[in-house]
């Protein structure tokens, strides 16, 4: 299945991934997706903010156990992140069919729409939409860099977008909630395990600093008489990295965009986008409080400290680390990277998730790697703690 998605959405020039969300791109994901189940029989749904779903049972009866990820990327992303997660959850149910498992609560397969932001800029649209973490009208104002709204490009794609908004039946369904994803970072290398389980998600957000000065001509316009955004744009980048050390944060200016952008001229406006975690919330806003002082400055997205339920997760990492029946738990680890399953999380769902190793820790990069054996013990572990859940 990996191998299937692997032609949609690739940059031929760098083997990185560009699958913004309701692009074309994104349309074939979709597609592929609700090809793949349809040939293992499930029920396809699509929610009123996007967000597909693929059910064994029906969970109009009784809420079910939900596994999956999102298709979507960052821009020239690599192909594990968020594809292994769907992936993985089709596998894993053809595990449980192999085994002549039939669960006793509906069992269903998730991908949600906009997980990585790369388009409008605020991450985990579909399932902040669902949860009624971001409102409708902050939402449908969203622009991507050609002027769209999300507005514009949802109803392009024959969907309506004012249906948007949390959504109570939705919900309803979802009794757990478990997400696959491959590791941001090298901490199961580190303790020699090909799974593991998460214990937190960091908090972190993104801030848009918007420095403005004076268009002006480079080569007429003397140093002294310039006012020119740049300046305090740099230093706060310098100080960005500074102030992260101190606090202990992670600090990353990934996006920037220049007015007018010519070479020869001075900018009137620099805009750019800091992106900061941390292990606590203070550090994370001390340092956006510090960085904020020559600058305009938008929060465009926040998400707190997500604490994954303590009992799931100790039950996962016995499930993983025993193979569904020893007493050794699977290393847990907490991440500084956002996903849905910490949307549903903080929304009061139950949820947890398994990590697979990534051997150089590189991720939304081209170079993001998984090895094919990981792959394989992360659906072996992922269907045993389906099982596990589903008796």
């Amino acid at each position: 299945m990996l191998e299937e998605l692997a032609r949609i959405g690739r940059d031929p020039a760098t083997n990185g991934y560009v699958r913004d969300s309701w692009s074309p791109a994104d349309l074939e994901l979709r597609e592929w997706f609700r090809g793949e189940a349809t040939k293992r029989g499930l029920d396809l749904r699509e929610d009123r903010n996007g967000n597909l779903w693929a059910w064994w049972g029906d969970p109009s009866r009784q809420p079910g156990v939900v596994t999956g990820s999102h298709l979507d990327s960052v821009r020239q992303g690599g192909a594990f992140d968020g594809p292994l997660g769907v992936v993985s959850a089709f596998a894993a149910l053809d595990v449980l069919r192999g085994r002549g498992f039939s669960p006793r609560t509906p069992l269903g397969v998730a991908c949600f729409t906009d997980e990585e932001g790369a388009r409008f800029g605020v991450p985990c649209v579909g399932s902040r939409l669902m949860t009624g973490v971001l409102d409708p009208g902050k939402a449908l104002s969203l622009t991507d860099d050609d002027g769209d709204t999300l507005s514009d490009v949802m109803a392009r794609a024959g969907r309506d977008p004012y249906r948007i908004g949390r959504d109570e039946e939705t919900l309803a369904t979802v009794g757990t909630f478990v997400e696959l994803h491959v590791e941001q970072g090298r901490g199961l290398v580190e303790q020699g395990s090909p799974v593991g389980v998460a214990s937190a998600i960091w908090p972190h957000g993104r801030w848009r600093f918007d420095f403005r000065g004076q268009a002006n001509h480079a080569g007429t316009t003397r140093l002294a008489d310039r006012d020119d955004p740049m300046l305090p744009f740099a230093r706060m980048v310098l100080a960005a990295r500074e102030v992260a050390e101190r606090e202990g944060v992670v600090a990353t200016v990934g996006k920037v965009r220049i007015t007018p952008n010519n070479a020869n001229a001075v900018p009137g406006l620099v805009s750019a986008w800091l992106d900061a975690r941390g292990a606590t919330e203070a550090g994370v806003r001390a340092l956006v409080t510090e960085l904020a002082r020559d600058a305009d400055v938008v929060e465009e997205s926040w998400t707190p400290v997500v604490d994954f339920d303590h009992s799931l997760r100790d039950r996962l990492a016995l499930v993983v680390g025993g193979g569904g029946g020893g007493d050794t738990p699977a290393p847990v680890l907490p991440t500084g990277a956002g996903h849905d399953a910490g949307i549903l999380a903080t929304a009061g769902v139950p949820s947890a998730m398994l990590f697979v190793r990534n051997p150089t820790g590189v991720s939304h990069s081209p170079e993001e790697h998984a090895e094919q054996a990981d792959c394989e013990a992360g659906v072996v572990a992922l269907a045993n703690v389906l099982e596990d859940l589903c008796r």
